[in-house]
């Protein structure tokens, strides 16, 4: 198998990672030879250091600058560069991720005559347009996305159900599909130390966010989740970063009842009592976050503000509690604080333990699948 992506280890990233953990899983589990092709750049997103498995081939990029115009253009050839090494190198089945934004846009002109699959993790051009860096009518636009999707993957690996229904419905046909969730701790280790911002049997409820705060997430959730807190009931731990994360700690700053770090080890993240996501309704479909699936699997129930027709909801919803980002975020997030209470995070947390075990489950599946069809 050859498996394309911006990012492999040691470069963190969360979509580097996936591919880590699905190269070592083949070559360990079935013996596969499993060929990365990836971009020699780093990344500055969170995620653990990890040593690259299988062979690996890395193309240079043309920018790893700053500027935000000249980044776009850079990922784009990019995109083309790690396609045409792909063509070259590649064993086995050519299974292409959806970073840089652009790749499968490449890997759909410059595939035409090679079957390929296609794994998705967050859609682009669609990201563009939920950003609103591009009209969805602009006409170049409308032709990025027609070419995007005209020579369809043998095969799809989809965040969800949902994501899988949205990408087929692009297509416009059906195409076999493998459904593997991103962010899924296999195994979870827990520091059975409790962290200084932690006081064991203060009968508070600890809220957490920990991660990005990007394009994508609700900078207006994390705000009413703060300006509601009831610090003789809870406390909210805050790790952030990307680029909502001032406009959030200008509101938190000050705050009782709030605890800022620099970051939380996964192996604390079982300390929380609710962890929070978010992923504003433009981006149904385009992002899966990946927090979802790691605060379940560290133990903890979730409240998610987003689209309820999200996977991060439809494939959660035993553990979660639901803010509707479609309707009031505030006198939604007043109710959540008026009805919670520790009976109830007891009770949402044995469901979490359930559904981590379910995902870990469709995890192994997914790779057991993956494995099967690579031979």
């Amino acid at each position: 198998m050859t498996i394309v992506n911006r990012h492999y280890p040691p470069n963190p990233g969360i979509t580097g990672e996936s591919a880590w953990d699905l190269a070592r899983y083949l070559i360990e589990q079935h013996g596969l030879e499993v060929v990365v092709v990836h971009i020699d750049r780093t990344y500055d997103g969170g995620g653990a250091v990890r040593q690259p498995v299988g062979e690996t081939h890395a193309v240079k990029t043309i920018y790893e600058g700053k500027n935000g115009l000249i980044r776009l253009m850079a990922g784009l050839l990019d995109g083309f560069f790690l396609i045409r090494k792909a063509i070259k190198v590649r064993k086995g089945p050519l299974v292409i991720m959806t970073s840089p934004p652009m790749l499968p846009f490449w890997a759909s002109l410059l595939l035409r005559k090679t079957p390929y699959w296609l794994w998705s993790m967050d859609l682009f051009p669609e990201g563009f347009a939920a950003e609103g860096k591009v009209n969805p009518t602009n006409p170049f636009y409308r032709w990025v996305i027609r070419q995007t999707y005209r020579n369809a993957p043998e095969r799809l690996i989809a965040l969800g159900p949902r994501q899988a229904t949205h990408v087929l419905a692009k297509y416009g046909r059906d195409i076999p599909t493998t459904i593997l969730p991103c962010g899924v701790l296999m195994h979870q280790e827990c520091d059975p130390n409790h962290p200084a911002w932690h006081t064991k049997d203060d009968g508070l409820i600890y809220l957490g966010y920990a991660g990005n705060i990007g394009q994508a997430h609700s900078a207006e959730f994390l705000k009413s989740v703060i300006k509601n807190l009831d610090p003789s009931r809870f406390r909210l731990v805050l790790a952030l970063y990307g680029t909502k994360a001032d406009e959030v700690w200008t509101v938190a700053n000050g705050c009782e009842g709030v605890i800022r770090l620099p970051n939380i080890p996964r192996s604390q993240l079982h300390y929380l009592d609710v962890q929070l996501v978010s992923l504003l309704p433009e981006w149904t479909h385009i992002a899966v976050p990946s927090k979802a699936m790691s605060a379940i699997g560290s133990g903890s129930p979730i409240l998610f503000c987003g689209d309820p027709d999200s996977d991060s909801y439809v494939l959660l919803q035993e553990a979660a509690f639901l803010i509707d980002a479609n309707h009031n975020i505030n006198n939604q997030m007043v109710d959540f604080y008026e009805t919670i209470t520790q009976k109830t995070v007891a009770e949402y947390k044995a469901k979490a333990g359930q559904v981590a075990l379910n995902l870990q489950r469709m995890v192994g599946q997914a790779y057991d699948e993956i494995a099967k069809k690579s031979v």
